[in-house]
């Protein structure tokens, strides 16, 4: 079942760490624009799945966050939210888990069940497997199985 929260409203999450990021929903409209970003379309098609994951965590975080929480400088004085702090902040490993386990995955958790089947056959899921040998040829010739008789 799909559970819609209707709300539009930012939330206060806790990151662990005294660290809190206020932040707003993750729309399609925020998906998109992180798709868009500078930084995700200049990644190489050779890049794996991890650096992927983080240049797109920190392409939503810079869309999402609109103030935080724990967050200070070198001599711990507070720091305003930018888009170069986001960066550095989701480049602590912890933080990053955090933020992809508490504000990414609700909202990527359709497009994993929908991963969950095997590929199709055609088009561009090309890589099903077949669990069955195709028939040889004489016996695809051979006699015609009977119709079965009605009861």
């Amino acid at each position: 079942m799909i559970r819609l929260d209707l709300s539009s409203a930012p939330k206060w999450l806790d990151l662990g760490h005294d660290l809190r990021l206020h932040v707003l929903p993750v729309t399609t409209a925020i998906m998109v624009a992180a798709r868009n970003d500078p930084a995700v379309e200049a990644l190489p098609e050779e890049a794996n799945r991890e650096e992927q994951a983080l240049v797109m965590a920190k392409a939503v975080a810079r869309h999402v966050v609109t103030d935080w929480e724990g967050v200070g400088n070198a001599s711990g004085n507070p720091v305003p939210v930018s888009p170069e702090g986001i960066d550095a902040l989701l480049d602590i490993w912890p933080v990053f888990e955090a933020f992809q386990t508490r504000c990414l995955a609700p909202h990527l958790m359709l497009e994993q069940e929908k991963n969950a089947s095997a590929p199709l056959p055609n088009g561009t899921s090309a890589g099903a497997t077949p669990t069955a040998k195709p028939a040889s040829p004489a016996r695809a010739a051979g006699p015609r199985a009977r119709t079965a008789r009605r009861g």
